[in-house]
């Protein structure tokens, strides 16, 4: 079993690095520690699955610092949801999380964004613009039917099977609408041969996209710019936590940080006593 591991590892490296566009450094970092972890992991062939058992590895880590530990753990998630992805059933015991200081999101510029839709086809076109103008999840763009798109109103179902509503552009909806009269989709907003297209295929989209531009962006990065535009533009933080589908407004505050973050580099710029200094 720890052979076929280390052949679906291979795999999972190539992916990293050629769909999700990760540095050589990251996918180096990601496959030195699944190679530490298979020494200790222990697995178990159940018959409809496979179980990685994290505890014996854990208590080899559990002196390092959480962050680390934070780091290396989460190598071993994206390679089970990896595994998980092309229909090998894996479930992870003792996968607790550790607890680290939350770091500012690094959402992508507005300028950047729009440059980078000038390159993408269609396709490509509605799922930046699905991802910015809403602040979907990835796993929301890919479960998400035609039938909850209004003229003016998504209704998203994300976390917790709970639902909402986000207002829908009236520019988005030509480019919607201009996509849904060349693309002869039946019920996911994405298919493919009659399935919906994987998060992984729509991450690949991103990477292709912004990678024209020479920029490295994520799906996550796009609902990141999304809620620190509305919060820089002056939205309540209690808006943008329902239509960011936050169950709990501590989340939201993050963003707020990082508005402080810009603030305190605009008064740095323009304040006279600031540029004396």
């Amino acid at each position: 079993m720890k052979k076929f591991l280390d052949s679906k590892r291979a795999e999972f490296l190539e992916y990293l690095q050629k769909q999700r566009g990760y540095s050589d450094l990251t996918v180096k970092s990601y496959g030195e520690a699944l190679s530490e972890a298979f020494n200790f992991i222990e697995v178990i062939d159940e018959k409809q699955h496979i179980l990685l058992n994290l505890m014996p590895y854990r208590l080899h880590i559990a002196t390092l610092n959480p962050k680390t530990i934070s780091k290396k753990l989460s190598a071993i998630r994206s390679f089970a949801s990896f595994l998980n992805e092309q229909k090998i059933k894996v479930i992870l015991q003792a996968d607790e999380s550790i607890k680290v200081a939350k770091t500012l999101p690094k959402p992508i510029a507005h300028e950047h964004i729009m440059e980078a839709l000038k390159h993408a086809t269609l396709q490509e076109r509605v799922v930046v613009l699905m991802l910015y103008t809403l602040g979907l999840r990835i796993s929301e763009l890919a479960s998400l039917e035609i039938e909850n798109i209004g003229s003016e109103w998504v209704r998203v179902r994300g976390k917790g099977n709970k639902e909402r509503d986000i207002p829908l552009l009236e520019d988005v909806k030509k480019v919607l609408d201009e996509y849904l009269s060349n693309f002869m989709v039946k019920k996911y907003l994405f298919e493919k041969n009659g399935e919906r297209l994987s998060e992984n295929s729509l991450r690949y989209m991103i990477t292709k996209v912004f990678s024209r531009v020479a920029l490295k962006v994520t799906p996550h990065q796009l609902r990141h710019s999304y809620a620190s535009s509305l919060l820089n533009g002056g939205a309540p933080i209690v808006d943008v936590s329902e239509l960011l589908g936050h169950s709990s407004m501590a989340t939201t505050q993050i963003y707020t940080k990082l508005g402080s973050a810009l603030k305190q580099q605009n008064y740095n710029k323009a304040h006279p006593l600031c540029k004396d200094s």
